[in-house]
C-alpha cells in the first residue's frame, strides 16, 4: 500500500488550533480582562426570521407522509436555482437553472473543483490566500505557483505577459486582504485566461460587501468570463448561514476546453460523488434570497460594513497603511517593526486584550501581516478602534 505523500507537504492543520491555546492561556492568567475578537472569520447575527420560519415550515413537511421529501436532484432542487437565477438577474447577469450546482458551501467545492483538471495542471493562487486553494492543489499533486500580493501592487496581483498557468484561483473582495479588484484589473484576467486557454476559479464568497460601483459583485458581468471561469459562492457571508452550510457553483456550458465541456464534467463529478443538499436548508436559502430576506441581509451586512469604517479610521488616524475595511469584512496591514505576525499578535493581546490572526496562515505571502475582522458587535468594535489608536 502507498499513501500519498502530498499531506506529509502540507502545514501542519493547527492553525487556528494554536491561536485557541494562545488566547486560552492568556485568559487562565487574565480571567478579568475582556478580550475583544477581531480574528474570527465568522458572523455573529442571527439567522432572517424568513429564514427561520423557511426551516419550520420545512421540517413540518418532512414530518408528514404526503409532503415527505428524501433523496434530492444532486446538483439541487428546481427552487432553490430558481432563486439563485433570480438574485443573478439583480446584478443584469443572465444564467440558465442548468448551469448552477447547488452546495453545502463554498469550501467543499473550491477543493473538490480540482477534479476537473489534470495532476499536472499548473495552479496558479493570488496570495495571501485562503489556504484551500493551496492546500487542495498540493494534496491532488498539482504544482502551486503563488501570485504574491504586495504593498506595491495593492495586494491585487495582475496578469503580465510572461505569466503562464493553466488554473488561477482569484478571490474578490478578498479574504484575507479586504482588497477588491475592479471591473478593468478583473478584465485582464478573463482576457488572459482566454488567450492562454487557462480557467479561473473565482471564489465570490464576500460579494455581498462590495459597496464601490467600479467592483463586480460577479466575474459573469465582464464580457468573456463565461468563456474562462467558474464562479463560486456561497450564503454564508451574504445571509449568515456558515452553521447552515449552503452555497453554489456556476459552470456555464460555454466554457469548454479541449473539446469537453466543463458544465458536463462537473455534472458527472457532483452526481457521482455526492448525494445532495439538505431539503430543509435548500428552503431557507431560497428565502434568504427572496426580497424579505435581502432586505434582511443588506441589513445585516450594513452593520459589518460600519464596523469596517470604524476600524479603518482609527487605523487612519493612527497613521498606519492598510487594505480592506470597505468591500469586505477585512482589513490587512503590515506589522510594525519588521514584526511577525505571531509576535504582533502576542503585543495586541497583552497590550489592549485584542484577538487578531497572524498572516502567517495565509500561505507565504501572508507573513508579517495580521488580520483584522469586522464580525464583532458594535460596541465591541468600537471600543477595539479605542485601545488600537492606544496602542500606536
Amino acid at each position: 500500500m502507498k499513501l500519498n505523500a502530498a499531506y506529509g507537504q502540507l502545514p501542519p492543520a493547527f492553525f487556528f488550533t494554536e491561536i485557541g491555546a494562545r488566547v486560552a492561556a492568556y485568559r487562565a492568567d487574565h480571567p478579568h480582562e475582556k478580550l475583544l475578537r477581531l480574528g474570527v472569520g465568522d458572523v455573529t447575527g442571527p439567522l432572517s426570521p424568513v429564514v427561520i420560519e423557511a426551516l419550520r415550515r420545512a421540517v413540518g413537511e418532512q414530518s408528514r407522509a404526503e409532503t415527505f421529501h428524501g433523496y434530492l436532484p444532486e446538483t439541487g432542487t428546481d427552487f432553490m436555482k430558481a432563486a439563485v437565477v433570480s438574485y443573478y438577474g439583480r446584478r443584469g447577469v443572465a444564467l440558465s437553472p442548468e448551469e448552477i450546482f447547488i452546495s453545502s458551501g463554498a469550501a467543499d467545492d473550491l477543493g473538490a473543483i480540482g477534479n476537473l483538471f489534470s495532476t499536472d495542471s499548473r495552479v496558479l493562487v493570488a496570495e495571501p490566500a485562503y489556504p484551500a486553494y493551496v492546500d487542495t492543489s498540493r494534496m491532488a499533486g498539482r504544482r502551486v505557483l503563488p501570485l504574491l500580493g504586495t504593498r506595491e501592487n495593492g495586494f491585487l496581483p495582475l496578469p503580465g505577459d510572461d505569466l503562464d498557468g493553466d488554473l488561477i484561483y482569484l478571490c474578490s473582495p478578498n479574504n484575507p486582504t479586504g482588497t477588491a479588484y475592479t471591473r478593468l484589473q478583473l478584465q485582464r484576467w478573463v482576457d488572459w485566461a482566454n488567450e492562454r486557454q487557462a480557467v479561473i476559479v473565482f471564489d465570490a464568497a464576500y460579494e455581498a460587501f462590495v459597496q464601490d460601483g467600479d467592483v463586480p459583485h460577479s466575474i459573469y458581468e465582464l464580457p468573456g468570463a463565461e468563456t474562462c471561469t467558474v464562479e463560486i459562492c456561497s450564503l454564508s457571508k451574504t445571509a449568515g448561514f456558515t452553521g447552515m452550510r449552503l452555497g453554489y457553483t456556476v459552470v456555464p456550458q460555454a466554457l469548454t476546453r479541449e473539446g469537453c465541456s466543463l458544465h458536463d464534467m462537473w455534472t458527472q463529478d457532483r452526481t457521482t460523488r455526492t448525494n445532495g443538499v439538505s431539503y430543509v436548508i435548500q428552503r431557507a436559502g431560497e428565502a434568504a434570497l427572496s426580497p424579505a430576506g435581502l432586505r434582511y441581509n443588506r441589513e445585516a451586512i450594513a452593520v459589518y460594513q460600519e464596523n469596517g469604517r470604524i476600524l479603518a479610521d482609527a487605523l487612519t488616524k493612527a497613521g498606519l497603511w492598510f487594505t480592506g475595511g470597505r468591500n469586505a469584512p477585512y482589513l490587512w496591514l503590515p506589522c510594525p517593526e519588521g514584526m511577525t505576525g505571531w509576535a504582533f499578535f502576542e503585543r495586541l493581546l497583552r497590550e489592549a486584550q485584542i484577538v487578531v490572526t497572524p498572516g502567517e496562515g495565509f500561505d507565504a505571502g501572508g507573513a508579517g501581516h495580521v488580520r483584522l475582522s469586522c464580525f464583532g458587535s458594535r460596541e465591541d468594535t468600537a471600543e477595539a478602534a479605542r485601545r488600537l489608536r492606544t496602542v500606536f
